[in-house]
């Protein structure tokens, strides 16, 4: 059965960072691509970052650029995202997502979320 479990999330101050993890079950990331999508309170789920299967190419949304890092772990099956000089743009739920580089993908390809609040 495919699983994607997040973890990591919590409450920060502006400026600070969080390293969120999303454990893989069923299937090997290897032989998928990756991704990480957010949804912030009342608002439409938005794509955040992608990786290609191989590993050898990441993409990010134009807002993040610079500040969060995607990045996998293929012996643990895992897959992070490294979130530095976070503001109060970026609380949002953050899922993992299964099969799609860049876009949302089904949400029977998400996992559950982890909660992401970035205080002023």
């Amino acid at each position: 059965q495919v699983q994607l479990l997040e973890s990591g999330g919590g409450l920060v101050q502006a400026g600070g960072s969080l390293r969120l993890s999303c454990a893989a079950s069923g299937f090997n990331i290897s032989n998928h691509p990756m991704s990480w999508v957010r949804q912030a309170p009342g608002k439409e789920p938005r794509w955040v970052s992608g990786i290609n299967s191989r590993g050898s190419v990441k993409y990010y949304t134009d807002s993040v650029k610079g500040r969060f890092t995607i990045s996998r772990d293929i012996a643990k099956n895992m897959l992070y995202l490294q979130m530095d000089n976070l503001t109060s743009d970026d609380t949002a739920l953050y899922y993992c997502t299964k099969d799609f580089l860049q876009g949302l993908g089904p949400r029977s390809n998400w996992g559950r979320g982890t909660q992401v609040t970035v205080s002023p």
